[in-house]
């Protein structure tokens, strides 16, 4: 292949080359995504194997980009996990639908910094927009105003960052070390909160023991009467309750919490509310599903990450706020090279940490408008329909067992095995070699959990290419390969042993 001469070593890659590479990649893309099955879904690497295939040093000239897309196909692509997979139920199952993989291409081209609205007009006004429109198909009032942030771990540590600046204390000027008349802040979250909560709170300098878990009753949602039995007692100790995160689709069991009682508890306490609404809040867009989202309307902040179950290439995290002039307060610091004197824009550098800010709006965008909210919708029944069909067979059969409640697309689950008298830590150590075999498969990935301190493993539908087929076939394996390991237990002893 001719190289670009050392008179052109300044200049990008020639509009000729890129032209073809470019339709060879989406070539590439669109035949990948037809034939992912033929790919495991977890990658087969050891540690290291991948990074002992690429070169210690970097090159010292460039090289042809046909030489580097096959070494992405040949050391790279065997040490990915495929998210995109119909077979990739673990964690919250996501997607990288047609319509959201090209508009991050056009975002790519672009490469526009929305720091400011005169940096790309389009850019904020297209996030204002688009973040209106999914708040018009969630059910939400229009006093929340929106902005996208990269994941959810960031927009609940923005709301927590709103949240203490509400309280006046002038933390944002004179911080909390050293300061006698500030009292101990206290957060509640409910024990299957999401880890992301209380590592924002380390990171605002509340540290662990500024967080309190909260009990979880039988359906592992928030115990309202425990929330307020922990704010009086932390009042009376000295504390100063200040937020309460409420989840919808906790991470383990997605639990829905009682988000209109925890929503009055705080209004009569005058805490602010947050709702980490990640997973389970984009259900709302189906009708029959806008339950969810109940008692939201009083929060103070919420976030859906359309990511997860709205096929929108990650990372991409959707923030709500009825009170953004108070994250403005906690995070606006503007010198002198940014100042701008356009009236009446948003720039949304200063609503966050982060300075630079990537065009994510127009993925979101073009996925709204490609499948339009029936679309949305139907997706999402779907999805919730295989989950409770899943859910109906583990039910039915005396060998396996659910461990929580089913309200949307995701299962916790055991076996059990009727024929075996196991303890509970033996049914932990069954169930951790059913996990192995099933992801060694290569046919489908679940991850695991704990359920009340128990084993379980976790099955998550959640992306567009995930059928019928394919979670009956997760079901035949996991019922082959429970049989097989309860056979080699019987065989290798009379009792329960050791080692599986």
């Amino acid at each position: 292949m001719e190289r670009v001469g050392l008179g052109a070593s300044a200049s990008d890659m020639p509009l000729e080359e890129f032209r073809r590479f470019g339709h060879q990649v989406v070539e590439w893309i669109a035949e990948y995504l037809a034939g992912i099955e033929r790919h495991p879904v977890l990658a087969r690497v050891r540690p290291g194997e991948i990074r002992r295939r690429l070169p210690a040093q970097p090159p010292v000239e460039g090289e042809p980009f046909d030489v580097i897309l096959r070494d992405f196909e040949e050391i790279l692509l065997p040490g990915i996990t495929h998210w995109n997979h119909p077979g990739f139920m673990a964690y919250f199952a996501i997607t990288g639908s047609g319509p959201g993989i090209l508009g991050e291409l056009l975002a790519a081209a672009l490469n526009v910094n929305a720091m400011l609205w005169k940096t790309s007009p389009a850019a904020t006004e297209l996030e204002q927009v688009v973040l209106d429109w999914l708040r018009q198909l969630l059910g939400l009032p229009p006093e929340f105003e929106g902005l996208i942030y990269d994941t959810a771990s960031i927009s609940s540590l923005c709301a927590l960052a709103a949240a203490r600046e509400a309280l006046g204390l002038e933390v944002r000027e004179r911080g909390l070390a050293g300061r006698a008349e500030v009292p101990r802040l206290r957060l509640y979250a409910s024990e299957e909160a999401h880890a992301s909560i209380e590592k924002g709170a380390i990171v605002l300098g509340l540290g662990q023991a500024g967080v309190r878990k909260i009990p979880t009753d039988d359906a592992f949602r928030m115990d309202v009467r425990a929330l307020e039995h922990a704010i009086e007692e932390d009042r009376a100790a000295g504390w100063r309750p200040f937020c309460v995160v409420a989840t919808v689709g906790t991470t383990s069991t997605t639990s829905i919490d009682p988000v209109a009682e925890i929503a009055r508890v705080c209004e009569r306490y005058g805490m602010w509310l947050h709702v980490d609404a990640a997973y389970a809040g984009a259900a709302a867009i189906a009708p029959e599903f806008r339950h969810v989202l109940e008692g939201c309307e009083r929060a103070d902040s919420l976030v859906v990450n359309p990511h997860k179950w709205l096929f929108t290439p990650i990372d991409l995290s959707a923030f709500y706020c009825r009170r953004l002039d108070m994250l403005r307060r906690a995070f606006s610091l503007v010198p002198e090279y940014l100042r701008t004197e356009e009236a009446e824009v948003r720039n949304f550098m200063d609503y966050g940490p982060q300075l630079g800010r990537r065009f994510r709006a127009l993925k979101l965008w073009m996925v709204i408008r490609y499948f339009g909210q029936q679309g949305l919708a139907a997706r999402i029944r779907e999805h919730v329909r295989l989950a409770q069909q899943f859910a109906a067979w583990v039910d039915a059969d005396p060998d396996f067992e659910r461990m929580a409640p089913t309200p949307l697309s995701t299962i916790c689950f055991r076996a059990r095995p009727s024929s075996l008298a196991a303890s509970e830590d033996d049914l932990d150590r069954f169930n951790e070699a059913l996990l192995e075999a099933i992801n060694a498969t290569g046919e489908c990935f679940l991850s695991p959990t704990r359920v009340r301190g128990r084993f379980a493993l976790r099955l998550a539908i959640g992306n567009l290419r995930t059928s019928e087929r394919h979670v009956r076939r997760a079901w035949e394996l996991l019922r082959t390969h429970a049989a097989r390991l309860c056979a080699e237990w019987r065989r290798a002893s009379e009792g329960i042993p050791r080692d599986l």
